[in-house]
């Protein structure tokens, strides 16, 4: 039978005690004992103290980028009343040089799109097989007590999938983050988006938080790790272009979120 928590704790306490009376009784005297040299410990070394700070970011991660998803209505600003379909063609019209024409990055999604089911889906998420637009899930990532909307949809050709969130704001669909490359997985937690990605370096992988702030009104990008995952061996295929758009440098690890148990998707 497996323990839980608690009775592990209270068990280990008594072993203890038991012990200790067991020792007592054996003639130890008792008394404190050493437990060996403990660390020093070291406050962070600052590196290079005269060189001036920089007064504006070298490079632009488009961290609070939001955008109005212009030609699709919100019916009685329910998210979940809007097409997820109608939202990928409005992102491939307004981003012709990503998706349209041969020589696009993505041209193979505008031809894919034309095989999934536009209108609201109802009952199981059913979409052709050649559809590249995935199921919907929605969940209050801003904390306003209403549902938000993340999407995902693969950018072909290639192995990159799409990752967007969308909110509404005075009646409009807004996009408050945007992210591609290619995924292990994905994981709402709390009021964050956790996106984990293979590495070249084999047993580790990277793991991207994006979590909403309310001053920004986004999704900003606050945390960047790379994680040891055990033996799994690197992909030669994770973009190149993704891992460029991140910051050089590492983000202070906080407790980990805790994935939700249990996600409301487009079949609720």
């Amino acid at each position: 039978m497996r323990l839980s928590r608690p009775t592990r704790t209270v068990l280990a306490v008594l072993a203890v005690v038991v012990l200790s009376a067991t020792a007592t009784a054996c003639g130890d005297a008792g008394g404190l004992r050493a437990a060996g040299a403990t660390p020093t410990a070291n406050s962070p070394a600052r590196l290079w103290p005269d060189l001036p700070p920089a007064s504006s970011p070298a490079f632009d991660f488009d961290e609070a980028e939001t955008k109005t998803v212009k030609g699709v209505a919100v019916p009685g600003d329910d998210i979940r009343k809007v097409d997820p379909v109608a939202v990928v063609r409005a992102e491939i019209a307004s981003d012709p040089g990503d998706y349209a024409g041969a020589g696009a990055r993505y041209h193979g999604t505008a031809s894919a799109l034309a095989d999934c089911v536009e209108g609201r889906q109802t009952g199981t998420w059913a979409q052709p097989k050649g559809c590249p637009l995935l199921q919907p899930y929605y969940r209050d990532l801003t904390g306003d007590g209403h549902d938000d909307l993340t999407l995902g949809f693969r950018l072909l050709p290639g192995e990159l999938t799409a990752v967007r969130v969308y909110t509404v704001e005075k009646h409009r669909l807004v996009q408050v983050m945007s992210y591609e490359d290619a995924l292990s997985a994905v994981e709402l937690a709390g009021r964050s988006v956790i996106v984990r990605s293979p590495s070249e370096v084999a047993g580790y992988e990277y793991r991207l938080q994006w979590t909403w702030d309310a001053q920004q009104k986004a999704m900003l990008l606050t945390h960047d790790e790379m994680l040891r995952t055990g033996g799994r061996s690197p992909s030669p295929r994770h973009s190149a272009a993704s891992r460029s758009a991140r910051p050089s440098s590492a983000v202070p690890t906080p407790p980990p979120a805790v994935p939700s148990a249990a996600l409301s998707s487009s079949t609720s």
